[in-house]
C-alpha cells in the first residue's frame, strides 16, 4: 500500500480550505469576447514527462499561437493527483486557471475523502484523448497468450505479481479488474510511476504488467517486453497485431485512461465553449495528430456534455470494481 506523507495531508487540508472557500463566492464576472487577454495557467495534476504532460504542452502551446496569450503549465502532481485539481476547484471561476486531468480524477472519489467533488464542482471543456494499456509479460517469459496467463495464475493462486505506476492508476484497475473478470489471484506491487514499474518487468522481478502503451510501447519495440492483450476496444494502431482483451476470451475490458481538460464550477458557459472549440480544433490538426500518435494516445475530442457523461459514468463504474476488489489507499 501507499502511505501518504505527513506534508501532502497538511496540502490536502489547506486545499479543503481554499476549495469550501472558493465555492462559496459567486461566479466572477468576465467578458467572453476579450477572453484571454492575460495569461492563462493550466494545471497538470502530474509529475512532467509523462503522457498527460505532454499532451497538455502540446494544446498549450498551440492556444498560445492562436490567442497570442501564455498558457502557462503548471504541473501539480502528488496525492494521487488530488493536490493539482483542488488547486483548480479553489480557483476563480474565470477561465483563467484550468486543469488537465486524467482517469485517476474519476477513480479518486472511491479511494480518498477528496476536497472537491469531482463531477460537481467543475466545467468540463474537452476530454482530449486516451492511451491505451496493454497487458505484457517480460519477452522471455514462457506465457505467450492470455489463456496461458490464466491458466498459469490458477495454477498459482496468489503467486503472479503485477506491476502498476500506483494504486489507483489505470494498470492498477486494469489488473484488478482483470483478476475479477477472469476469477484468478494476483498480487498487486504499486511503484511510483509507469518507469520504474516497466523497469522491473524488464528485470524480470514480476510477472505482468498492464502497462500505459507510451511506457510499453519503447520495450515491445525493443524486444524486451512481449504484448499479449490491449485494453482498448479496437485494436491498437501501435500494435495492430495484438488482441483485444475481448479477442483474447476476457470480453468485459474495455478500459481507456483517458486526459481532459475542465474549469473550475460557475466558470461562463461562453467561455467554456469557446475554449472546447477551440481545443477540438487544435486536435484535429495533422501536427497534433502526430505528435499524440508518438506519444500512443488516440484523440478523442469531445463535447463538454459528453464529457460530463463520460466523468459521470466512470466515477460510478471504478466505486464498483474499487469496492469488489477492496482495493484502500493507507
Amino acid at each position: 500500500m501507499m502511505p501518504f506523507r505527513a506534508s501532502a495531508l497538511a496540502l490536502l487540508a489547506a486545499a479543503l480550505s481554499a476549495a469550501t472557500a472558493a465555492r462559496a463566492q459567486p461566479a466572477a464576472k468576465v467578458a467572453p469576447a476579450d477572453y484571454p487577454n492575460r495569461p492563462v495557467r493550466v494545471v497538470v495534476s502530474a509529475a512532467p514527462g509523462g503522457s498527460s504532460d505532454g499532451a497538455a504542452r502540446v494544446i498549450g502551446q498551440r492556444l498560445t499561437e492562436l490567442w497570442g496569450q501564455t498558457f502557462v503549465i503548471d504541473n501539480r502532481g502528488g496525492a494521487g493527483g488530488i493536490l493539482g485539481t483542488a488547486t483548480v476547484a479553489a480557483a476563480e471561476p474565470d477561465g483563467y486557471t484550468l486543469g488537465f486531468v486524467s482517469l485517476r480524477h474519476s477513480v479518486n472519489p472511491s479511494l480518498l475523502k477528496l476536497p472537491f467533488d469531482s463531477v460537481k464542482d467543475f466545467a468540463p471543456i474537452t476530454m482530449t484523448a486516451a492511451v491505451g494499456n496493454v497487458l505484457v509479460v517480460n519477452a522471455k517469459s514462457p506465457v505467450t497468450s492470455v489463456k496461458d496467463l490464466i491458466a498459469q495464475a490458477k495454477a498459482k493462486p496468489g503467486q503472479l505479481t503485477f506491476s502498476s505506476s500506483g494504486i489507483g492508476a489505470a494498470p492498477h484497475l486494469i489488473g484488478e479488474f482483470f483478476a475479477l473478470q477472469t476469477g484468478i489471484r494476483i498480487q498487486h506491487i504499486a511503484y511510483k510511476g509507469g518507469g520504474p514499474a516497466i523497469a522491473d518487468l524488464v528485470a524480470g522481478n514480476v510477472s505482468m504488467s498492464f502497462a500505459s502503451m507510451t511506457s510499453a510501447l519503447p520495450q515491445i519495440q525493443g524486444g524486451r517486453l512481449r504484448p499479449l492483450a490491449v485494453s482498448s476496444r479496437t485494436r491498437s494502431p501501435q500494435l495492430p497485431e495484438v488482441p483485444t482483451m475481448q479477442e483474447a476470451g476476457v470480453g468485459e475490458i474495455v478500459v481507456r485512461d483517458w486526459q481532459g481538460l475542465l474549469a473550475p464550477r460557475n466558470t461562463p458557459r461562453p467561455i467554456v465553449d469557446k475554449l472546447a472549440a477551440a481545443v477540438r480544433r487544435i486536435l484535429k490538426e495533422p501536427d497534433t495528430e502526430r505528435r499524440f500518435a508518438a506519444m500512443g494516445l488516440d484523440i478523442i475530442a469531445s463535447s463538454p456534455e459528453e464529457f460530463r457523461r463520460d466523468i459521470e459514468e466512470d466515477v460510478r463504474r471504478w466505486a464498483k470494481v474499487v469496492k469488489e476488489a477492496n482495493i484502500k489507499v493507507e
